[in-house]
């Protein structure tokens, strides 16, 4: 809902699932520099980040939850705020639906949600909860910043509701200094979801269902959309395997090593009768590829990318690409081939079209980006954009307040498999690596270890450095260890850069109920010493040593 720069105006923030230090490092350097001016920090994550009690900042609390309890704790602060009668009655009053407001009220202020309730589910102390609460209630302006840490969860969509809840609660929207932030996990995925990437939304977030928006494109476009929504990734590579799903374009994507469940998606790739992937570096998924199309940087190509604050940037282009064709040039051709035309001969064209195509959008063009970056919506109510949402009112009219039950993951531990791995990033490595991987970052990090705590670690005969096992329902890797308390007693965490860590190899495909999105900070494991590799990290070796000689070979015949 906000700009980075409204954090300067931030008196209390809390951050939520997410490790902007590591992850999120602009966005960090930001909300430290409001830290040491005085503002006060409250972090929500089962680890101890560097945000808790670094150099220069610390926070004023840790509600250090055991992974999968998101929701329970949001609705405890919810129920503080509202039981100790801390919210904007004002607010609410004026900018919330009332009836909604009340069926919820009737919801969040029983006990069972309350931290004493509560606090044998997350692990947090309930007088920890009340005092973070209050804090976050009883400041001027309260802001709310999360990532992956809330969306990767199969209560992912549930928890978001309930940031939203507590921010209408205490009336912390459409100011400076407020709001609800995502922190988005890579480039450019806020412009991709904005575009329509969803299988059942257009650009501009509407439905598939909309018979008036589904015109509007036919007629641009003269085809005819079929209403009902496509798969999602995980859909896809599930039909794979009963043969009811045969061809996928991956573009600047690397599910074979991002996604959970390695070996379900590798299976499903191999079950497939055409992959094709477009990227800039053979991936672990062009590995499994019947077709490879050289992606361009950013640095070869027009275009522009789309942040976290709703930000569209233009890129452009410093040196031709060395595949020789831009991606949308890739996109276009690709579409000519297979019969459908495109005549597009410069990206401002698409932009022309997204404009007229999308009411967030219609003021945006490349001669108005030239002279600056602009936040959507920016159209003829905000010609200049859109720094700070919601102001006056929501885009639905009255804000909703949705009831937000608790459910537990079904993934669960038990004596087989006792802890709970939940996963990250590290500042040094991007995402799956493949670009950091090739240069100097492997100094500071070269491969992926498991952090135990040195209860688990003592319990198990465990030191850092050693060879241990880390076996789930769905798979089992070996890692080395690192003992360390930044991680609290039943709870592991690994990063996932490196391919032949197989750190997803262990990861179900458990999902969020709405979206689909992948589980990845839960997964019930046990952890053991051990002299050797798995099965999996031999056979990934062996296959990999396999293609990249039949890759030299190809070069080798291309030279003759």
């Amino acid at each position: 809902t906000q700009d980075f720069d409204s954090v300067m105006h931030t008196d209390v923030a809390i951050v939520i699932g997410a490790n902007p230090t590591d992850g999120h490092p602009v966005f960090a350097s930001r909300l430290k520099k409001r830290l040491r001016q005085g503002a006060k920090l409250i972090v929500v994550d089962p680890r101890k980040i560097d945000l808790v009690d670094g150099p220069h900042v610390k926070a004023s609390h840790h509600l250090k939850l055991m992974p999968g309890t998101n929701v329970a704790i949001v609705n405890s602060v919810a129920h503080v705020i509202y039981t100790e009668k801390l919210h904007d009655s004002e607010f609410i009053k004026e900018r919330c639906d009332a009836a909604q407001f009340d069926k919820w009220v009737s919801f969040i202020a029983e006990d069972r949600n309350s931290p004493e309730e509560l606090e044998a589910i997350t692990g947090v102390p309930a007088n920890e909860v009340r005092e973070a609460a209050r804090l976050y209630a009883s400041c001027k302006n309260g802001a709310i910043y999360y990532g992956l840490g809330v969306t990767e969860h199969s209560q992912g969509s549930t928890m978001v509701l309930g940031i939203a809840n507590l921010a209408m609660l205490t009336g912390n929207i459409g100011r400076p200094g407020v709001g609800v932030n995502p922190l988005r996990g890579q480039n450019n995925v806020q412009g991709a979801c904005d575009m329509g990437s969803f299988p059942h939304e257009l650009p501009g977030y509407r439905h598939l269902s909309d018979s008036v928006t589904r015109e509007l494109f036919e007629k641009e476009w003269n085809v005819s959309i079929d209403p009902e929504p496509g798969f999602r990734i995980p859909n896809m590579l599930d039909a794979a395997h009963s043969d009811e799903f045969m061809g996928i374009y991956v573009q600047g994507e690397d599910i074979a090593q991002s996604d959970p469940n390695t070996q379900h998606v590798t299976s499903a790739l191999e079950a497939m009768e055409c992959v094709v992937v477009q990227d800039i570096f053979l991936n672990e998924t062009a590995k499994y590829a019947h077709v490879i199309l050289p992606g361009a940087s950013f640095l070869e190509k027009d275009g522009t990318f789309t942040n976290a604050e709703r930000r569209i940037s233009r890129i452009r282009k410093v040196m031709e690409p060395l595949a020789g064709k831009a991606d949308w040039e890739a996109t276009v051709m690709l579409s000519n081939a297979l019969g459908y035309q495109m005549d597009y001969t410069h990206p401002s064209q698409i932009m022309d079209e997204i404009a007229r195509l999308t009411p967030t959008f219609t003021g945006v063009n490349y001669e108005k980006l030239d002279e600056g970056s602009i936040q959507w919506p920016c159209n003829d109510e905000a010609p200049d954009g859109t720094p700070i949402m919601h102001t006056s009112e929501f885009v639905i009219g009255k804000g909703r307040f949705v009831i937000t039950e608790y459910v537990p993951t079904s993934e669960r531990t038990t004596r087989k498999f006792p802890l709970i791995l939940t996963t990250g990033r590290i500042l040094s490595q991007y995402n799956v690596g493949a670009q950091t991987r090739r240069t100097d970052n492997v100094t500071w990090h070269d491969e992926d270890r498991l952090e135990i705590h040195p209860s688990d670690a003592e319990l198990r005969g465990v030191k850092s450095d050693d060879w241990v096992g880390i076996r789930s329902r769905a798979g089992e890797t070996v890692l080395r260890a690192y003992v360390t308390d930044r991680v609290q007693p039943g709870v592991v965490y690994t990063t996932f850069h490196f391919p032949e860590s197989g750190a997803n190899v262990i990861t179900t495909d458990n999902s969020d109920w709405a979206t689909n999105c992948p589980e990845f900070k839960v997964t019930a494991v046990q952890v053991e010493p051990v002299t050797q590799p798995t099965e999996w990290q031999k056979q990934f070796q062996q296959f990999n040593e396999q293609q990249l000689d039949l890759l030299a070979q190809a070069a080798e015949s291309e030279r003759v």
